[in-house]
């Protein structure tokens, strides 16, 4: 996966594999899916939930409420298991998986897409338009000094107000010794100007974190990652790419309910939201 990956091609693909799977009624076997896993979870958590505790914290979103994380550390899981855990609502931090379970909110919602159906909008379309000239290569997790420099550079001018630290995030969040992962770069000319963090297994993706540039915030380079994760999904026939949580009252979070249709993980089960767009 070492060649570099050209933009252009994603909307044909995507449009293409969406009528397909509207004429194989993929829905049906979602419902399925989604039904195996909720079995499988619940066996997982009378073998694993003695080892979870509860923590409180200030909302790491700055919301004015306590954050409760119920959470424990592994080591190495196996790809099923991790699916299960994220088609349950759970997200990873260093070698810890985690849920919300936050007394009087509930803000953090899971999201979803399933890209065999997932449809460009007409601004996400111009966004691949806009990025074409952007190269996008694949590398292992790297603690390099080239990716802290854009790290904390995309940390101290999207969250001047934290003491955040680049090396930190990749010691502490980005590697782990949970799941395999790798760095999709986005490159200029050369020059770094994106990463993405992900997770991935046989049958899913997870987007673990995602920085960049500021100077090139007009690339709308979050929306351009996210349409870049979909493409790879249809490549490698990943049915699932998880994005974190949606959180309504952060706009660092709730961009991500453009990209439809996609699926909130609400009241334990993975529900259908947003429209198809117009395909034309």
């Amino acid at each position: 996966m070492g060649n570099l990956l050209r933009s252009g091609g994603l909307l044909k693909l995507v449009v293409f594999l969406m009528k397909y799977c509207e004429e194989k009624n993929v829905g049906v076997a979602v419902s399925l899916y989604d039904e195996q896993c909720a079995r499988e979870s619940a066996q997982l958590e009378s073998q694993l939930g003695h080892y979870f505790v509860e923590m409180a914290v200030s909302c790491p979103y700055h919301l004015p409420r306590v954050a409760i994380f119920y959470q424990a550390l592994f080591g190495p899981l196996p790809d099923r298991t991790m699916e299960i855990f994220l088609a349950s609502g759970y997200r990873r931090n260093g070698n810890c998986l985690y849920t919300m379970h936050c007394p009087d909110c509930s803000a953090c919602i899971p999201i979803r897409l399933h890209p065999a159906t997932f449809v460009p909008n007409r601004n996400q379309r111009r966004v691949l338009k806009k990025n074409q000239d952007l190269e996008i290569e694949f590398s292992p997790l790297e603690l390099s000094e080239e990716n802290v420099a854009l790290c904390q550079k995309f940390l101290c001018r999207r969250y001047p107000h934290k003491n955040n630290d680049a090396q930190s995030y990749y010691e502490g969040f980005f590697l782990n010794r949970i799941v395999s992962g790798m760095e999709i770069r986005f490159r200029l000319q050369g020059r770094l100007v994106g990463n993405a963090i992900v997770d991935m297994g046989e049958n899913w993706m997870n987007a673990v974190y995602f920085y960049f540039d500021p100077d090139e915030s007009d690339r709308s380079l979050g929306t351009f990652n996210i349409l870049t994760l979909v493409k790879i999904c249809l490549q490698l026939n990943i049915s699932y790419l998880y994005l974190g949580y949606y959180i309504e009252e952060v706009a660092a979070m709730n961009y991500k309910s453009r990209f439809s249709p996609h699926y909130l993980f609400l009241d334990g089960k993975w529900r259908r939201q947003g429209r198809d767009h117009n395909r034309n």
